[in-house]
């Protein structure tokens, strides 16, 4: 039985440190026979094994999963929830496919909002809008690029600049800023553990059940698991990048490194020196700077850097995400991390997902591209209306169909030769 290394980190998630401890479901023991099984238990698993049970309630069905709800990647990412097409998305020559696109992720941030409102899980979900803002040239230019983006489709945004951004976050650091309403900000752990709990009484959830391996027998497929194996009919596989250790995926894949830490609660006269706005976010303008998070309990999110494949040791990082922080906001110059974490996130050349039927009854829907969340969530619902025999909207019409990559050690060598080259571009931005 061949082993596969799934990712222990180096700490458990920041954001499920702050939640009551949870029990984890019993691993799978015992081979069963099941219709379907969803390979992931995050924003697309959880997504796609209930669309499966509103489809075919009468199938047998089971969703399982390497770590713990809540403690692997779906509780590691920042907790923006976009309602409009993510900046590295938006483009205003194609508003037709943009505004359907929007339509779709507007839909399903609806949702997730109804999936949670009846759990007792509070996941701090507040539509806050999100604040984009740029330090350097290369940023006010993308930073332009999305502003055309906005005033083509007719989307409400405010322009901001320096003076004003300090006026309301208390930086002096980005030189021009917008501010967009299209956004929701979560406790993405709190979020997953509510979705979870939502899971319909015909569904089985495993956790601590990695998929080993996947083998095609006759009219079935076999998954092993490390205490037991699965006869299933149909598999969706939601595991993001870690589809490659399955083999499937592997010339379209890469596990990209993120990382991320929350402060202690700041004191009164910290708090003092900071704007006008008690809980914000703000995104970067170009995909390498950092992003940030001020909550209302006086806490700072920040997150910043890349790994390929690897994760840093997160004490080296935590010094470079402290330097990062003062650097926008030096008044917090004694500030100390709660925690600080790593997250692996699937991504391809050109942007665009791993999805749809990739043999017989396998299905997939991976690389999130760091849009896990929202766009995760809809690809789940229209994975499992496709693998259903449903009426599936053109999903690589609109969202794209992810391109081929070189192999190793090519791949690995192009992306360090271009990661070089942006972190010159947007070394401001960082």
């Amino acid at each position: 039985m061949k082993q596969i290394n799934y990712p222990t980190y180096q700490q458990k998630s920041g954001w499920n440190k702050l939640l009551p401890t949870r029990s984890a479901t019993k691993p799978l023991v015992k081979d069963i026979i099941v219709d379907m099984t969803v390979i992931g238990a995050g924003y697309t698993g959880i997504s796609a094994v209930n669309r499966w049970s509103e489809l075919a309630p009468n199938d047998k069905t089971i969703i399982i999963d390497s770590d713990e709800i809540g403690e692997g990647n779906p509780g590691r990412n920042s907790g923006f929830l976009l309602e409009i097409a993510l900046a590295d998305d938006a483009d205003s020559r194609e508003i037709e496919r943009m505004e359907k696109t929007n339509y779709l992720i507007g839909k399903t941030i609806k949702k997730i909002k109804n999936s949670i409102q009846s759990t007792h899980i509070d996941c701090d979900m507040k539509r806050t809008g999100t604040y984009r803002a740029a330090a350097g040239s290369y940023g006010i230019k993308s930073l332009e690029k999305y502003t055309a983006f906005l005033r083509k489709a007719r989307l409400p945004y405010e322009k901001l600049d320096r003076l004003e951004l300090k006026k309301r976050l208390g930086t002096e650091f980005y030189k021009k800023g917008i501010y967009s309403p299209h956004c929701y900000l979560v406790q993405p752990a709190a979020l997953i553990r509510a979705l979870a709990g939502k899971l319909s009484n015909t569904v089985q959830l495993y956790e601590n059940t990695p998929a080993i391996n996947l083998y095609r027998k006759k009219n079935h497929w076999l998954i092993e698991t490390p205490f037991a194996n699965i006869i299933s009919t149909k598999i969706i596989l939601a595991n993001n990048v870690f589809s490659k250790s399955l083999g499937i995926g592997k010339s379209q894949l890469v596990a990209i490194y993120t990382y991320a830490g929350i402060t202690k609660a700041l004191d009164y006269s910290e708090i003092k020196t900071l704007g006008s706005e008690k809980n914000w976010g703000l995104l970067p303008t170009h995909r390498l700077g950092s992003t940030l998070r001020y909550m209302s309990d006086g806490k700072f999110l920040i997150r910043s850097f890349y790994d390929y494949e690897n994760e840093t040791d997160n004490a080296i990082i935590e010094k470079k995400l402290k330097k990062n922080l003062i650097k926008r906001f030096p008044q917090l110059m004694n500030i100390e991390f709660e925690s600080v974490w790593s997250g692996a996130t699937g991504f391809t050349w050109n942007g665009s997902p791993v999805w749809g039927e990739v043999k017989p009854n396998l299905y997939i829907s991976s690389g999130c591209n760091g849009g896990g969340v929202v766009k995760g969530t809809l690809f789940g619902e229209l994975i499992a209306n496709l693998a259903n025999g449903e009426k599936v909207t053109e999903v690589k019409q609109l969202f794209g169909e992810a391109s081929w990559m070189p192999p190793e050690p090519f791949r690995k060598f192009g992306f360090h030769i271009i990661s070089k080259i942006e972190n010159y571009r947007a070394h401001n931005e960082i």
